[in-house]
């Protein structure tokens, strides 16, 4: 005998079983993605052979990425081009997601940790195609042997630093507008405690904002794909 699915049921045990946390950044990301996919459907829904409208639109990013791919890495590179575009559109829309009232997905250390994870697993694994256990293993060695702990404490740090440039700009941002936005407010009830609306908060929440979360945003997502194509570029060509 068959039984029903319960979806509100089974939602609610995602979301409210303690052995399977949904965190708030997780549901974000997730939006997050669904935008991107829904985007990208968009854009590329009845193709034809020649492009206009919304198809000319995505054959100039894909494009641009391209160009970029190549100039930054080298030729032979392109193949990297799509992680790079989902790098950079992850990066730059889950950090506007504060411009929703969401949390930034990158003011979670978790989600840029696990790219600059993947991003020193693509270098790791193109110094040992390109170069050979051997050749890799002597890398740490240079210039001299006795650099050999420096050299394995810089390639680990890699990713760390990576992860915390990221992070620590938009966290930071995240911290600083709220704490500026909270000190309006308490002084807007101290000194116009007679008005309905805190006052003093309008006009620079809104300037911060363009700044923290639109400037910065797009920023640090640049930053940190140009780090990923010159690791790797560097680990295919040093």
């Amino acid at each position: 005998m068959r039984t029903a699915i319960n979806g509100p049921r089974i939602l609610g045990w995602l979301f409210d079983n303690p052995d399977l946390p949904i965190t708030e950044t997780m549901r974000n990301a997730w939006i997050v993605m669904a935008f991107i996919f829904l985007l990208c459907l968009f854009l590329t829904w009845r193709m034809d052979k020649l492009p206009r409208g919304r198809q000319a639109l995505a054959e100039k990013l894909v494009l641009t990425v391209d160009a970029l791919v190549e100039r930054t890495m080298g030729a032979g590179c392109r193949a990297y081009a799509p992680y790079i575009a989902t790098l950079m559109a992850s990066s730059v829309l889950g950090s506007l997601a504060s411009l929703f009232w969401m949390r930034p997905v990158t003011a979670d250390l978790n989600t840029t940790l696990g790219w600059a994870l993947i991003t020193f697993a693509l270098i790791t694994w193109n110094k040992l195609r390109c170069r050979g256990v051997k050749g890799y293993l002597k890398g740490f060695l240079e210039p001299v042997p006795v650099m050999a702990p420096l050299n394995v404490l810089s390639e680990a740090a890699t990713p760390v630093s990576m992860s915390f440039r990221h992070f620590g700009n938009m966290a930071g941002g995240l911290v600083i507008s709220t704490l500026i936005l909270s000190a309006l407010e308490a002084l807007s009830g101290a000194l116009l405690g007679f008005l309905p609306v805190p006052l003093l908060q309008i006009g620079l929440p809104g300037v911060l904002s363009l700044y923290f979360d639109c400037f910065t945003a797009c920023m640090q997502a640049f930053i940190f794909c140009m780090l990923t194509m010159s690791y790797i570029g560097d680990a295919r060509h040093g």
